[in-house]
């Protein structure tokens, strides 16, 4: 698979993942189907919104192209028809986002790189767009967004981008530096909820 190929299909990937759970989240909040797919377009699409904006892509992909907003409303469409099926998984929003943090902050970062940026810079487009989508969707849900107070969270995006970053310039095969990238973001992600691992808080009350 070329590079151009794989990382349109980690775009992808990430934007129907995240609208998803952004649909999810509409219809836990009782939303409508006009809601419903709202949720899931922003969700799908804010980090990459973001991502481009501040590379200077302009205007951004998703208002280029038609593909974003229609496959994260396709997204919306599924969980509109298939919502108590994914419901039967074990957290299906915590689960569905943790995969569309790895995969968009491996997406981001690459893109920062091609654009030209070093690796801190790279590294930190990865994490916004990774936590951008996630974080517009629990605004519009009235819920403090989980990028500031869940267990590791943006860590686990900075992660995933850190060891992506590392590994292309250090001329490991591409594949291998996405895939492991993502798997160790989605991982620690999947593991800080299933262990409790918490970032240290301050004392009060």
């Amino acid at each position: 698979m070329s590079v151009a190929t794989l990382l349109v299909t980690l775009n992808v990937l990430g934007t129907f993942v995240f609208g998803l759970s952004g649909a999810l989240v509409a219809i836990r909040r009782r939303l409508d189907l006009f809601g419903i797919l709202v949720l899931a377009a922003a969700t799908g699409v804010a980090g990459g919104m973001i991502r481009d904006l501040l590379l200077g892509d302009t205007p951004p992909e998703a208002l280029r192209n038609l593909w974003p907003m229609t496959i994260a409303a396709s997204a919306g469409v599924c969980a509109f028809f298939f919502g108590p099926l994914i419901e039967k998984m074990k957290r299906p929003v915590m689960v569905l986002d943790a995969v569309g943090l790895g995969v968009f902050a491996v997406a981001g970062c690459h893109k920062a790189m091609f654009y030209g940026l070093d690796t801190p810079g790279a590294v930190l487009l990865g994490v916004m767009t990774a936590v951008g989508g996630g974080m517009l969707r629990d605004i519009m849900a009235a819920e403090v967004p989980r990028v500031l107070h869940e267990e590791v969270y943006a860590l686990a995006a900075l992660c995933g981008a850190a060891v992506y970053a590392v590994s292309f310039r250090s001329g490991v095969p591409y594949t291998w530096a996405v895939g492991g990238s993502v798997l160790l973001a989605v991982g620690l992600r999947l593991a800080s909820v299933r262990y409790g691992w918490r970032l240290p808080r301050a004392r009060g009350e």
